[in-house]
Parts: C-alpha cells; sequence; structure tokens
C-alpha cells in the first residue's frame, strides 16, 4: 500500500514543465473532445501522447461505464500507459469527464522529443511505470483470468502476464467473482476463460494470443532490416538493448517466454550491486526494459527464433515460430540457458499442473497450505526455497549429490539450513510423480530407499542447456553446445567464429553465470557491434 500511495504522488506530482509543452506544440495537434467521450478505449493501439490543456479525463471501470479511480486527470497532466514506449495496446479506457482539449503528438515523434529532452523523458516514463506499478499491486486489470487454479494453460497465461508486469485479476473457476466475469461475455461460467476488457473474450487462449491482444509481439516489418536482433531477454540482452539504443542502433529484442529470462524467475537477488536489500530478477530486468524502450528499442514476446540463415546482401533472417522472418545486419545471442526437463513418467501431464520451472508470485499461490519440493542444488534452486517457505507449508530441496553446489553462495547456504520450514534430502532423486487431476505426491529415492511425500508443486532447477538449436550450424558450438567465442584472430571476446553474430550471457562457452557479469557483457559487446556496423 505504501507503493501504491508514492506511486499516485508521483503521477500527481509531476507536471511537464512549459518549455516541454512548447516542444510538443511545435509537432503535435490540439482537440477538442466534448464531455462522455472516449479518448482511448482497451485494446486500442497507444499510437499517441495526449497531455490535458483544459478539461478532465477519468479512468473508466473496464467491465461498467462507472469512474474507476476517485482522481482524474486534469491540466498540465498527461494520459499513457508504459505500453506507449513499445507501442502496445491500451490497457485502461479514458473519457472526457467534461468538455476537454487536448495538445497530441504522433508516438514516434514523441519518443524522439524525449530522446533530445532528457528531463521531459524521466518525467514521463516516471508517471508512466508509476501507473503500471499501480494496476499491477492494485489488481486493477482489464485481462481476467478464470480457472488458473484448475487449469494447465490458464496457469502458462497467468505466468506469462505475471512475469512481463501485465496487469491481470486471477478468479478461481468456482468463485462468485469468476461467474459474473463469464457473463459479461455470455459465456459458460463452468469453464476456463481469459477476457480481455468487457465482452471480449479471448478462444483457446495462449500466452501468443494474449500477447497479440496486448500489442507485444513486435517484429520488423517486411522488406525492412534492422540494425541489430537480439535474440534472448534476459539481463546480457537487455543491457545489450539499453546501450545500443542510446547509441542509435535500430535494435529488436525478442524472446519466448518473458523478458528476464532465467534471472527474471528469481525472487530475490541480493549481491547485485546497488540493491542493499535485494531485488527481485524480474523487476531488475523490467527497470533495465523500460530503460531501453525509452532510447527506442523494441522488445517481441513470446517470439521463439527456429532458424537462422545469412543472406546474399550480409544481412541475417532469422525465422520465427509462427512463420514470421525477422532481418537484421548483425545478431546478438542471448538466448542464454533453459532448465533440462526430468526423464519422469508423464511429466508434460503435470506441467502447469503441480510441476514448474519458475518460482515467481503466480507459482508460490500454488503452494498455499501445502508442501513443495525443489529439485536443485544451485543458487536458483536456493532462492527459490527461501521465496517459497513463506507461503508453503514446508520446503524440501532435493539434492543429489552429498552437498550443496559449488555455486550456491555461502549466504544462502546459511539460510537454507537455518531455516526450519525447509529440509534438505541429499542423495536423492525423483523417481515418480502421482496425482489424477494434478501433483499430489512425488515418490523419493534416498540413497536406495524409497519414499513417497506429499507435495502440492514440484519446481525443476537442475542443469542447464544451452538455447542454441536455432543457429542452424552458423557459429561453431563447444561440446555441450555452447556459443565458442573470442577465437584466434577474432575482433572481440563475444565474436564468434561468424562475423557480425555476437554471443553474451550465459550461451556463451566459458561465461561466468551471474546475472551482473551477464549485464557487463551486454554492456561491452555493442561498442564491437557498433564497429561491426559501422564498417
Amino acid at each position: 500500500m505504501e507503493q501504491i500511495a508514492d506511486d499516485l504522488s508521483t503521477m500527481r506530482r509531476t507536471p511537464l514543465l512549459p518549455e516541454h509543452v512548447e516542444a510538443m506544440r511545435a509537432i503535435g495537434k490540439v482537440k477538442q473532445y466534448p464531455k462522455g467521450t472516449y479518448l482511448t478505449n482497451i485494446g486500442d493501439p497507444t499510437d499517441r501522447f495526449v497531455y490535458i490543456e483544459q478539461g478532465e479525463v477519468e479512468v473508466v471501470d473496464p467491465f461498467g461505464e462507472e469512474r474507476l479511480l476517485p482522481s482524474t486527470l486534469g491540466p498540465t497532466q498527461f494520459m499513457g500507459e508504459v505500453s506507449f514506449l513499445n507501442g502496445g495496446a491500451a490497457t485502461m479506457k479514458m473519457r472526457a469527464a467534461q468538455d476537454t482539449q487536448t495538445l497530441e503528438v504522433e508516438r514516434t515523434a514523441m519518443l524522439d522529443l524525449m530522446s533530445k529532452i532528457p528531463e521531459m523523458s524521466d518525467i514521463v516514463i516516471s508517471v508512466l511505470t508509476a501507473r503500471r506499478r499501480r494496476q499491477v499491486e492494485s489488481e486493477d486489470a482489464s485481462l481476467i483470468l478464470i480457472g488458473a487454479d484448475k487449469d494447465p494453460a490458464i496457469q502458462r497465461i497467468a505466468s506469462f502476464a505475471s512475469r512481463n508486469k501485465i496487469p491481470f485479476v486471477s478468479h478461481d473457476l468456482d468463485s462468485a467473482e469468476a461467474k459474473d466475469s463469464a457473463r459479461s461475455c455470455k459465456i459458460d461460467t463452468m469453464q476456463p476463460a481469459v477476457i480481455f476488457g468487457k465482452g471480449r473474450y479471448i478462444e483457446s487462449p495462449t500466452p501468443q494470443k494474449v500477447a497479440e491482444v496486448l500489442g507485444l509481439r513486435q517484429t520488423i516489418p517486411e522488406g525492412l532490416v534492422a540494425d541489430l536482433l537480439i535474440v534472448g531477454g534476459g539481463p546480457a540482452g537487455v543491457a545489450a538493448a539499453v546501450y545500443a539504443g542510446a547509441e542509435g542502433i535500430k535494435a529488436l529484442v525478442i524472446d519466448e517466454l518473458a523478458i528476464g529470462g532465467q534471472a527474471g524467475t528469481s525472487s530475490r537477488i541480493e549481491n547485485y550491486m546497488g540493491f542493499p536489500t535485494g531485488i527481485s530478477g524480474a523487476d531488475l530486468v523490467w527497470r533495465g526494459q523500460v530503460q531501453a524502450m525509452k532510447f527506442g528499442t523494441c522488445f517481441s514476446v513470446p517470439s521463439r527464433a527456429t532458424a537462422l540463415e545469412k543472406q546474399d546482401d550480409g544481412s541475417f533472417c532469422v525465422t520465427l515460430d509462427d512463420g514470421q522472418i525477422v532481418c537484421a545486419r548483425a545478431i546478438l545471442i542471448a538466448a542464454g540457458v533453459q532448465y533440462q526437463r526430468l526423464p519422469l513418467d508423464r511429466l508434460d501431464y503435470y506441467e502447469g499442473a503441480g510441476v514448474y520451472y519458475a518460482a515467481t508470485d503466480m507459482e508460490a499461490r500454488f503452494c498455499r497450505n501445502t508442501d513443495a519440493a525443489i529439485i536443485g542444488g544451485g543458487n536458483s534452486a536456493g532462492q527459490a526455497a527461501m521465496f517459497l517457505s513463506r507461503s508453503a507449508r514446508h520446503v524440501h530441496v532435493l539434492v543429489r549429490g552429498d552437498s550443496l553446489a559449488e555455486s550456491m553462495s555461502d549466504y544462502l547456504r546459511s539460510r537454507l539450513e537455518a531455516d526450519e520450514k525447509i529440509t534438505i534430502h541429499y542423495g536423492c532423486k525423483v523417481s515418480e510423480l502421482h496425482g489424477e487431476s494434478g501433483l499430489t505426491h512425488i515418490t523419493l529415492d534416498e540413497r536406495g530407499d524409497c519414499s513417497t511425500i506429499e507435495v502440492g508443486a514440484l519446481f525443476v532447477m537442475v542443469g542447464a542447456a544451452p538455447n542454441t538449436g536455432w543457429l542452424s550450424g552458423l557459429v561453431d558450438l563447444d561440446g555441450k553446445g555452447f556459443v565458442k567465442c573470442g577465437g584466434e584472430g577474432a575482433p572481440s571476446p563475444f565474436a564468434t567464429s561468424h562475423p557480425g553474430i555476437y554471443a553474451v550471457g550465459d550461451v556463451r562457452a566459458g561465461s561466468v553465470k551471474r546475472v551482473a557479469s551477464a549485464v557487463g557483457e551486454g554492456s561491452v559487446v555493442i561498442s564491437e557491434i557498433w564497429r561491426y556496423l559501422d564498417t
């Protein structure tokens, strides 16, 4: 609640300066809206910046016609959401509460103006990000998920929305709120569903469909070639995106699930410089994403690279999982690694219904009043155990070896061992999964002795495999599939065997698997890419 109060204060006390308004007036247009006119509806493209000169604008309930918030926007204030930076869709209905006059600037022109006036950019971004935080924390959302408590498909969408900082409300399938929301779309009140605003029902919902509705899948128009395509939205990719935008390099970042990568699943990072009380991986990378968007870098999720091809003109084209092709003059591989799937019977049946690969607020919901188990002995497993111990009845950490991984930080080892709600099982592996509609029990093999324990959630955080299957043989890989870089005669330690293709972060052979080092690599490589593009 304190953060929400701070955000509301930020939104009220940061008007643009007169010189900022005059700069907008030189490139914008004045418009008039009679009382009751909608300036923006849910799903509209955020294609313009709207500054209020006279009158009053109110936020309207996404499922009705009543005013949603007690406060309104008046003269010297401006409309907008953080999706404006990336050209996404509006998630709020805005209406003129009285006859209103606005000054409006087309999106790309406004972003260009913000890049030239840093003080103006700071004010706009502070307000837009404060609004997004208020939406997320207040569950003031036009995206409604029904049945995440029962349906793995809805759980996947909830995880996608949560990791991408998309405001949403989740209703259990049998709740009164779910029935009311379903009636607004005239759909079956007993089936899982995804609703986006009043009367808009997303059939056969997937993260991809939700992303399309929200305008999150940004691609390069056919025939255009970007300067740089960054494949992977973890700390390395986002750091590169910030520096690319700052240097005027036109870049697009794609990720197959969420901006944040594996770091985005970390509930608390305590050893990253500048955050003495810790910060979640999702928050850290989201700040970087907003920063990159401020400089003009675009992001597209979920967009998975499936193939890479070199063109006759020297450019590179990446085929995406939906068949689209995006091309760029240079490629930065920042695809990171992914947790390996365990060879367990019916594993796919339980994925999203008790088996998870990330421990965020969304997954923590499903651990309440039950035990949770985590497979793994590294930092990610340790951070997940500490986080889940706040909501789960008890947490079991399952370690195959006789000790926690050497890669686990000492402070985490000490906390795990001291926490009464956490039990560490050494010399242990999961041999079977049990449950009808979802996971209820697992069988453990501890040094040859089998036992069954009751758990409602199992988190798999073991062994990482590099995401390099899409590279089509264009660059050299080591025996484990990581990208080889910086060989003899290479122009930089991040250059691959193919000119114009670079690699940073966990996917690079020999890299240090830490967030700080990934950020450093992503920052440094841009100077090398700039030199390549300039030749």
